[in-house]
């Protein structure tokens, strides 16, 4: 199951307390104070794991607190800090604080961390007191609490190839003959509800990931047909691919929907690399070769007419982007 946003709650770990402790060895009864200092509450450190794709691990746990760091001990012991806590997050998170809507950070680079939030400060233990004057303090201090938040978590896939149109466009159906991603198919709209992602491989050495976002409506800029959460996707993809349906009475007027819905959400996706492809070209009422102005290329994933064609304009396209990496 795909899932981009989840809200979870956190809390990092508390600091130990001071220890309140005097030295008592033989022949040393009344020894100076010894009490050694609480260890420091874990963090809660945001890490970004390459290998997820989804925050689906967070709608069924929502729950999270590092260790608490543990007492000082006599002999001037510090106690031990709390381990910090790591929550694996896919790349492409955005993270929030709920309360209040600010923006904490974009994590995209693979192993990239963020301290959500910080353990306490351990308490100071009774020997830390001492003066010339107060030689056997009996005052210690309690470990500090560590902070404590709810953060909302949203996922923007990070792919370099964006399958984008209208619903039943054959987005899905190019997917699954470009990569080994497995979609649902079926011959009517909306069949896709959330983002899939495949592996396209280019040669021996070269793959990139193809995002089949589901399909634009009219108004998704305003967050019709679930818009908005489709539409974010789109943002972080280095090449688009417009798809149109060729068997629309006028698949011309199909693909300006689309950029102006594009427009509309984001003016800057108009300056993205972008492709526009025919589909279903097996079901064409007319076999002209001759392509409207606009069009770079007429497929059918049927019958795979054009498929090997749309492989190379992709690669071409493609790959001065990745050199940017």
């Amino acid at each position: 199951m795909f899932v981009d946003s989840a809200t979870i709650h956190i809390k990092a770990g508390k600091g130990g307390d001071g220890a309140l402790s005097f030295r008592r060895e033989k022949y040393i009864p009344k020894g100076g104070p010894d009490g050694g200092d609480g260890g420091r509450g874990g963090d809660i450190i945001l890490k970004v794991n390459p290998n997820l794709r989804t925050l689906l691990d967070f709608r069924y746990k929502r729950e999270y607190r590092a260790e608490n760091g543990k007492s000082g001990e006599g002999r001037n012991k510090t106690g031990r800090s709390g381990d910090s806590l790591i929550i694996d997050i896919p790349p492409g998170t955005i993270v929030y604080q709920d309360d209040n809507g600010e923006f904490l950070r974009d994590l995209t680079e693979a192993n990239s961390e963020l301290v959500v939030a910080k353990g306490g400060r351990g308490g100071r233990g009774n020997a830390r007191f001492a003066t010339p004057t107060v030689r056997a303090p009996r005052k210690r201090t309690p470990g500090k609490p560590g902070e404590e938040f709810t953060i909302r978590l949203e996922l923007k896939l990070i792919a370099d190839i964006g399958l984008v149109g209208a619903p039943n466009a054959g987005k899905s159906t190019l997917l699954s003959v470009l990569t080994e991603a497995r979609p649902k198919i079926a011959p009517y709209p909306f069949t896709t509800l959330t983002p899939n992602l495949g592996l396209m491989r280019f040669g021996d050495w070269n793959s990139v990931v193809v995002a089949d976002i589901p399909g634009l409506i009219e108004g998704a800029h305003q967050g019709k047909g679930l818009g908005h959460d489709f539409l974010k996707h789109i943002e972080r993809t280095r090449l688009l691919v417009l798809l149109v349906d060729c068997s629309l009475e006028n698949p011309m007027t199909e693909r300006k929907a689309l950029l102006e819905e594009l427009k509309l959400f984001n003016p800057a996706l108009l300056d993205r690399p972008m492709l526009s492809i025919l589909t279903k070209l097996d079901l064409s009422p007319s076999r002209n070769t001759t392509l409207p102005k606009g069009i770079d290329l007429a497929i059918s994933s049927v019958t795979g007419e054009g498929i090997g064609e749309l492989k190379a304009l992709l690669w071409e396209r493609l790959e001065p982007l990745l050199v940017l990496k």
